[in-house]
């Protein structure tokens, strides 16, 4: 920023993002003063580096603001994992499901694993049936990402919110 540019020439962009063209870096500091403004570097990589004529406290309030909304729709990268057993109770499953729902609707992805016991995973049919009951109960808010997947003794699906929910 300002004199801590050591460049030979910049690439300008004004306040109003139009390109000034390639100037030597003190003649795009004498036009930011000139202005009421600072040079900021924006992209120092590129050859020659692109500064551009701003309000400092502006820019870096704009760029945060940016980063804090992409942290807010990036919510559906983050998984939340129900865990089930295969001989869970009806009341139960659909207590479950409510829970399931509510995480769905808050925009989360969500999986849901069916865990298996010693004989249990004789059964793995049981707990593709549970699933599927529970993937069908959903299916408003949710829509599996991948069938379900045996991964040791646990059999997951992840639910993935509706765009319209």
């Amino acid at each position: 920023m300002n004199e801590r540019i050591f460049a030979k020439e910049v690439r300008l962009i004004d306040e109003e993002g139009k390109q000034l063209g390639i100037v030597p870096t003190s003649e795009a500091l004498r036009l930011a003063r000139e202005r009421g403004y600072d040079l900021v570097l924006v992209a120092p990589a590129s050859k020659p580096p692109v500064a551009r004529i701003a309000d400092y406290g502006k820019l870096k309030y704009e760029l945060a603001k940016k980063e804090k909304e992409a942290r807010r729709t990036s919510k559906a990268g983050l998984i939340k994992e129900i865990k089930l057993s295969p001989k869970i109770a009806q009341h139960d499953l659909e207590v479950r499901a409510a829970k399931v729902k509510e995480l769905l609707q808050k925009g989360f992805k969500v999986k849901i694993s069916v865990m298996f016991r010693g004989r249990e995973m004789a059964h793995v049919d049981i707990g593709r049936k549970v699933l599927g009951q529970i993937s069908n109960t959903l299916q408003e808010w949710g829509r599996p990402e991948a069938p379900p997947k045996l991964e040791g003794k646990n059999l997951s699906l992840i639910l993935v919110p509706n765009k319209n929910a």
